[in-house]
């Protein structure tokens, strides 16, 4: 393991810096502690995050709150590398390895991006600009500067964590130089842009979710012969909507061609008065109509989706994301289609659409890991093993990406003309923004490797083209896609 010298600012460091420093110490790392004097952020931004986290009720200490000093830690070897989380530490003869925040090296260049409704990037930069990591977070509830924060920090402590973990004298990474960033931490002017942008921002919001649903899915699904959306990259004509009363939602579809003349539609089914979803199953025709009500078949005490369904050794498994629970868990039909037992425990944490794929023998499994803190749709995470069942490792290069146009899987691999295709959600308009098509260029043991993400079209039928989800089984292909709903 590395020893790394973490410098952070003398007085009032953020909770992201903390947390830093205790997670590498907690991966192995000898970590020193060294001060640095540092711009402390405006008093003025620090009371509006504080009156935001009051107003959405949120209790914990955030990741942005400035915390009381950490204390200086010396080793007794020489660093392998320095982490300086001020931006402004003197230069060093061990390498060091600063974060941009939107392009400056200051994590409130951050909040002044999320409050002007902004999707900062970051990055990890050598003294001389070359890159060495680089994150692309995800911000669920972009009406809040408070919450935004949270998620962009979250990835700030998760992006230094892998370049931390990837140092071995260097970088395998394809490097490329920046110019070094310049100008203030955006401190000027940050409340006139909270009042222009933020605020205005925040009210909409408020004034939307009074009228409409937060959220509301609908599930499309079409038999076609031929090309369908994989192939051709948009989603075209012929789709039927499966019927909800609008106090439901469905959403998540995977097909199952079960037997002559009859397809299933295994669905995540969101009660709003419960806000707990359950798994449920559609029945569909050869003639393309829905066969008696929509039936149950999986409840937990917490929330379940992403009912991915497939064959093995004979039985029939399901792999539906349980988040909620902090594991995720591999289900058997014990009468198949609607009795499920839960066989395995494959992995602990908050694994989010977690996607198989076999190559070569092996197993594969991608899918989003929150790490902690921040969303769970940025994180791209991999996992190898011999059989569904497990036991499952992780690959030595996760995360494989933090990139909210591409971390998380919307559905089962595709394979179009020998190539491997995943579906992958697209978060750059928010969650359910969109979906692309990413190849899979390269698996093994040491390198994931996918392509950037080819957009899917809206063009065609389908009314509400903000999908989030594709699949295919034989003739039957589904989707799903969010919708304005009034509330009631």
């Amino acid at each position: 393991m590395a020893v790394v010298d973490v410098i952070v600012p003398a007085s009032r460091p953020r909770l992201w810096q903390r947390v830093l420093v205790e997670r590498l110490r907690a991966c192995g790392h000898d970590v020193a502690v060294l001060h640095q004097s540092a711009d402390p952020w405006p008093a003025a931004a620090l009371q509006i995050l504080r009156f935001e986290r009051r107003l959405f009720r949120r209790r914990a200490v955030g990741l942005a709150t400035p915390v009381e000093a950490i204390t200086q830690v010396q080793t007794q070897r020489p660093a392998d590398l320095r982490l300086d989380l001020t931006g402004v530490a003197p230069p060093s003869p061990a390498p060091t390895v600063r974060l941009t925040f939107d392009g400056r090296f200051s994590d409130f260049a951050a909040v002044s991006a999320v409050a002007a409704g902004r999707l900062p990037d970051l990055q990890a930069v050598l003294a001389d600009g070359t890159v060495v990591g680089r994150a692309a977070p995800m911000i669920d509830k972009r009406e809040a500067t408070a919450l935004g924060i949270e998620d962009v920090l979250a990835r700030a402590v998760t992006l230094a964590l892998s370049v931390v973990a990837r140092f071995d004298g260097g970088w395998a990474d394809e490097r490329q130089k920046i110019a070094p960033a310049t100008g203030g931490a955006g401190g000027s002017g940050f409340v006139g842009r909270y009042v222009t942008s933020a605020l205005p921002r925040l009210g909409r919001e408020a004034l939307r979710r009074a009228r409409f649903r937060h959220a509301h899915w609908r599930v499309g699904y079409r038999f076609i012969d031929g090309p369908g959306v994989a192939e051709t990259g948009m989603l075209g004509d012929g789709w039927r909507q499966l019927p909800d009363d609008g106090t439901h939602f469905y959403a998540d579809p995977f097909p199952y061609a079960w037997r002559q003349g009859e397809h299933l539609i295994f669905v995540e089914d969101y009660p709003h008065a419960t806000g707990k979803a359950i798994i449920s199953l559609v029945r569909i025709g050869a003639d393309g109509a829905v066969r008696g009500p929509v039936e149950p078949v999986l409840e937990e005490p917490f929330h379940l989706s992403y009912p991915q369904v497939f064959d093995w050794q004979g039985d029939v498994w399901m792999l539906p994301e349980g988040s909620a629970s902090g594991r995720l868990t591999l289900y058997r039909a014990a009468r198949f289609p609607d009795r499920w037992v839960a066989e395995a425990v494959l992995l602990e944490g908050k694994i989010s659409d977690a996607t198989l794929f076999q190559q070569d023998g092996s197993w594969w499994l991608f899918a989003t890991d929150r790490d902690g803190y921040g969303s769970t749709s940025d994180t791209m995470v991999v996992f190898r093993a011999p059989s569904p069942a497990g036991p499952w490792r992780p690959h030595r290069m996760n995360p494989i990406v933090i990139d909210r146009a591409m971390a998380r899987p919307g559905g089962a691999f595709a394979t179009v003309d020998g190539r491997p295709l995943l579906p992958v959600q697209d978060g750059t308009e928010g969650y359910g923004g969109g979906l692309g098509l990413s190849e899979l260029l390269e698996l093994d043991e040491n390198t994931v490797r996918l392509a950037p993400p080819r957009p899917v079209s809206g063009r065609g039928d389908w009314p509400y083209p903000r999908i989030h989800t594709l699949n295919r089984a034989g003739r039957l292909e589904v989707i799903d896609g969010i919708a304005a709903v009034r509330r009631r």
